[in-house]
């Protein structure tokens, strides 16, 4: 008997969980590009829960994608932060209910105990920093996979 590979998982949706630096990194990978509107955004205070509802590139179908010639993928996806102490955020405008967002990147900055901040960086200079108690953090596909708008794989300059 072997351990899993991440490329048996490649077909089923996605639910990832992350402790620790390392863990949140594998989300982060797979939620760069993701797209939001101002409007899935959601923070519970009482529940010290945050979470968004993001459009997320199949980065883990890529190559699949590819080689067979066929279109690339989004799906719908919650991202969901847990011990969240408080919320933070610059460059977004909540009263924009059109306002749309594309998620960078995803880090944890660790402080004492477990405890720490953890930031998403947002296309445009945007960001939220998140005070959390400790690294909880979820990742779930909850849509079936759809065509990428766009037809293409999100691409950086070099």
């Amino acid at each position: 008997m072997t351990d899993a590979s991440f490329h048996d998982g490649r077909e089923a949706p996605l639910n990832l969980g992350a402790e620790d630096g390392d863990d949140l990194q594998v989300i982060a990978t797979l939620t760069q590009d993701a797209i939001f509107p101002v409007t899935e955004i959601t923070w519970r205070p009482s529940e010290r829960r945050f979470a968004l509802l993001l459009n997320r590139f199949r980065w883990e179908d890529k190559d699949a994608a590819t080689r067979r010639n066929r279109p690339f993928e989004r799906v719908q996806s919650v991202l969901v932060f847990d011990s969240v102490l408080s919320v933070a955020s610059q460059g977004i405008d909540r009263s924009d209910k059109d306002m749309v967002m594309s998620l960078l990147s995803v880090s944890f900055e660790p402080g004492e105990d477990g405890a720490g901040q953890i930031l998403l960086t947002l296309a445009g200079d945007g960001a939220i920093r998140l005070t959390v108690e400790a690294l909880d953090a979820s990742l779930k596909d909850v849509t079936r996979p759809y065509r990428a708008p766009s037809g293409h794989a999100p691409q950086h300059p070099d």
